[in-house]
Formats: C-alpha cells, structure tokens, sequence
C-alpha cells in the first residue's frame, strides 16, 4: 500500500506535473532507501538549513558533495585499505554510499565542512527579488471638477 496513482491529479490540474513527479520519486526512494549513513536536517534560522551527515572513517578526498537538478548529492568512495590489517572486529561501516536530498526552488548550498568525523553541509533558501512581496503605495486620486479647476483658471478683471 505504499503505491500511489496521481493519475487523477494529472487529468484535474494544469501545470502541476512537478508535484506529482516529487511525490513519485519520494515513493520510489523510500522503499530501497538505506540507512546509511546517519545524518540530521536542521534548521538553522528562518531562510537557512544544516544537513548534517555521520562520516566517521572518510576523509575529504573520499567524498562528493555536488547538486544536480534540485537535487543535492552526497556521495563516498573509500580508497582501498591496506590489505595487512586484520580486524577482530569491524564496526566502523567505510562502504561507499550515495546520500540524495530533493531541494525546493531557489534552495542553494552555502558551504560544507568536515569536522571530528561529521559533513556539514549548509543550504539557504534565496528567493528573488521579483518573487518577494512588495507594498504597493495607494494614492488618492482628485476629483475631476477640482482638476478641471486649477487647469483652467483664467484671470478675471472687476467690471466696476
């Protein structure tokens, strides 16, 4: 029961086939999504976020942080260890793994940082000045006798 069919949406709306996408490939990633690795998403003020991501064992050449198509990438590839160890016990997980985070529009990632084993990466949202509200000044119009008036004012001689 985690199938959803949006087919009625797409008959029903116009212009909206972005949602119905987002919400296909939410559904389809959720099922074969790993947990791993671990990560956090904060946010850190009204227009900013911090996904914050558990990398114990990676170092910054081992990963990928990259955007492509509203989606943020996070990506790790260990380079091969040295073949004479041997472990008792191996709890430190060093499997590569692809992390994808889907961002809203005009979302953009401001930094990343690797420290005491975690990626942070910050995001803030910037939103046009075009799409910004903007208060539009109301002025009171004359009325037309009075414009009619002062436009037309002849000068007048006493007849006395």
């Amino acid at each position: 029961m985690r199938s959803f069919d949006f087919a009625p949406l797409n008959r029903a709306t116009v212009g909206f086939d972005q949602i119905a996408d987002l919400m296909d490939r939410i559904m389809a990633n959720d099922v074969g999504q790993s947990s791993y690795p671990p990560y956090n998403i904060e946010k850190t003020a009204a227009d900013a976020y911090r996904i914050s991501i558990a990398v114990a064992g990676f170092s910054e050449a081992d990963l990928s942080v990259e955007m492509r198509d509203h989606a943020l990438i996070v990506s790790a590839k260990k380079a091969e260890e040295d073949q004479g160890r041997t472990y008792l016990h191996r709890g430190i997980a060093t499997r590569a793994f692809e992390r994808r985070f889907t961002l809203a529009d005009h979302v953009r990632v401001t930094g990343a940082t690797h420290e005491n084993g975690m990626l942070h990466i910050d995001l803030k949202r910037e939103v046009p000045e075009a799409l910004k509200p903007r208060r539009i000044e109301i002025t009171s119009a004359k009325p037309a006798d009075a414009r009619l008036a002062s436009s037309e004012v002849v000068e007048a001689k006493a007849v006395n």
